[in-house]
């Protein structure tokens, strides 16, 4: 391929140094019968995904100087399957946690969930209408450590009870960390279905309540950083709405958005926003 401008949103050359082993690897596995290596470059079929998750465009309306939406959602797809998405983002969630001294695997996780509106043309049998939020639409679900990163991820329908999204978080838990897990936080959302079934599986699961005195919000200790996540995922605008036909292309949305913001605090990268730079004098 010929040299291209970059985006803001490309891997920089150390963010993609990350990666590379693990689609390097993959490549390896899934060679061509007539060993043809492909038209693009894993590097560039990467990019085309972090584009369209930071902008929100559609599959189709990609730039025509990155691999188009047949290429790009192909290996979506095929990385959303058999779960390199994961394993991406796992092997990175790793390295953010030993850079911050701490064990690969948390003890604590924080688990919440946010309603988002669903877009014209989602099947309306993977949604419904959060009766709380008042909100039609999916609901997506977060498990995360005290450093606010990812460890489970469930996408439901929006009328789904936070108790079911809360019990399959726990499953994903259970299994992703390796049973290092013992406690869990949950808000007032949660109900005892979920503490049954966290003491089950070995975990403590707290219902942290609001202080009734408290009018305002008030951030509660260790509980704020699942809303951090929530509002830094937020920051990629695919995400804002639910597009996905399918939940499993949601929720390997939201493995592609941790994996650009963890890429980005492993290089001491600042992490892009919505506003654009502040031009003197304006």
């Amino acid at each position: 391929m010929s040299e291209r401008k970059p985006y803001q949103s490309d891997l920089s050359d150390e963010q993609w140094a990350l990666i590379e082993p693990v689609l390097t690897a993959w490549k390896n596995r899934h060679r061509s019968v007539s060993g043809h290596q492909g038209r693009y470059p894993m590097r560039e079929i990467v990019n085309s995904i972090l584009y369209q998750s930071r902008t929100g465009c559609q599959w189709a309306l990609l730039p025509n100087d990155l691999p188009p939406k047949s290429a790009t959602y192909y290996y979506f797809a095929a990385w959303r399957d058999d779960g390199t998405d994961q394993q991406i983002h796992e092997l990175l969630r790793c390295q953010v946690r030993e850079r911050n001294r701490r064990l690969e695997d948390p003890t604590l996780v924080i688990l919440d969930t946010q309603s988002v509106r669903a877009a014209t043309g989602v099947p309306a049998v993977t949604t419904g209408k959060d009766a709380a939020e008042r909100m039609p639409g999916r609901k997506r679900g977060l498990a995360v450590d005290v450093l606010g990163l990812v460890i489970a991820v469930t996408v439901v329908a929006a009328s789904v009870h936070d108790n079911a999204a809360g019990i399959a978080l726990l499953d994903q838990v259970a299994v992703a960390a390796g049973g290092s897990v013992s406690k869990a936080l949950v808000d007032q959302g949660f109900k005892n279905q979920v503490v049954t079934h966290g003491a089950a599986l070995g975990i403590d699961v707290e219902i942290v309540r609001r202080n009734p005195e408290e009018r305002e919000f008030v951030p509660q200790p260790k509980r704020w950083r699942v809303e951090q996540t929530f509002g830094i995922l937020i920051l990629h605008r695919r995400l804002v709405r639910d597009y996905e036909h399918r939940p499993a292309s949601s929720t390997s949305g939201v493995y592609w958005a941790m994996t650009d913001v963890m890429a980005r605090r492993l290089t001491d990268a600042s992490t892009l926003t919505w506003r654009d730079p502040q031009v003197a004098g304006a």
